[in-house]
Formats: C-alpha cells, sequence, structure tokens
C-alpha cells in the first residue's frame, strides 16, 4: 500500500500515531480558551481552525482596547456595552469556523477604520 501524498493529514498520522490525540488535546485547550472570552466553539472542531480563530479573537481584542474599549464591559454576555463595535460578533447557528473568523476580521478592521 503506498503513502498517502508528502504534508497530507493522512501521512502524518501514520507516520506519528499520537498526532490524532496531539490534535484532539489542542482542540481542547484552544476551544477552552475561546471560552473563557464568550465564544461558544466545540472541542470537536478543528484545531488549525480554533487556532485561527483565537488568533482573530484576541486581534478584535485589541482593536477594541486601542479604539479605548474595555472587554470586561463589552463582552458578549454585557447587558449594556459602552458601545455595540466593542462586542464581539456572536457566531451564527451553523455557521463556520473560518466564516466566523472572517466576520470577526471585519469587525476588526471596521473598528481599526474608524479610530
Amino acid at each position: 500500500m503506498p503513502l498517502p501524498p508528502e504534508g497530507s493529514e493522512p501521512r502524518n498520522e501514520m507516520l506519528d500515531p499520537h498526532r490524532r490525540d496531539e490534535r484532539r488535546a489542542a482542540a481542547i485547550e484552544l476551544s477552552g480558551r475561546l471560552a473563557q472570552k464568550g465564544i461558544e466553539v466545540s472541542a470537536n472542531e478543528d484545531s488549525a481552525e480554533l487556532a485561527d480563530l483565537l488568533s482573530a479573537v484576541e486581534e478584535f481584542e485589541s482593536a477594541v482596547i486601542a479604539a479605548g474599549g474595555d472587554l470586561m464591559i463589552n463582552s458578549p454576555e454585557s447587558a449594556d456595552p459602552q458601545d455595540s463595535r466593542f462586542v464581539i460578533p456572536a457566531r451564527k447557528p451553523g455557521e463556520s469556523i473560518a466564516d466566523y473568523r472572517e466576520r470577526i476580521t471585519a469587525a476588526t478592521d471596521a473598528l481599526e477604520q474608524s479610530g
């Protein structure tokens, strides 16, 4: 049986039998870090996509701070945010991680352009 193509996930898993466990552990950690920021995701989602999402969330938070916003007052759970632009967009039901990340990036860009 030939090896899967170089750099493919099936090949990587064949060469490193612990890779799947490592990716699962990373997804659990990332989903926990996102949950602390008020972002609901599943640990069953792709760890690379979760890492990209976490980066986008952190960039959004940096833009909020740079614009003078307070992350505690403008959290997703806030009943009375300081400015609705400072509240990270909520994930839509059924929305992919990639699409959600794009919406967060667009919100970050809008904050940076307005500030």
